[in-house]
């Protein structure tokens, strides 16, 4: 028999929402914008001319499941 003891574990402190809330906009901003990029740059909503930006995210339009073509 051993005579070990456990020493009780600090809870984490809490993270206020006012300093998540920021970067969590920010974030979503960003995933509005890849969405965009991804799933409708192209045809009659597309901001650049030409298909480049629909050919360098070729490949993640599939994976997401957006129609190309």
């Amino acid at each position: 028999m051993s005579d070990t003891t456990f020493a009780p574990v600090a809870a984490p402190a809490p993270i206020p929402v006012g300093e998540i809330l920021p970067w969590a906009i920010f974030g979503g901003l960003l995933m509005l914008i890849a969405i965009y990029f991804v799933g409708t740059e192209e045809g009659a909503t597309a901001l650049f001319n030409g298909m480049y930006v629909h050919e360098f995210v070729h490949d993640a339009r599939h994976l997401l499941g957006f129609p190309c073509h």
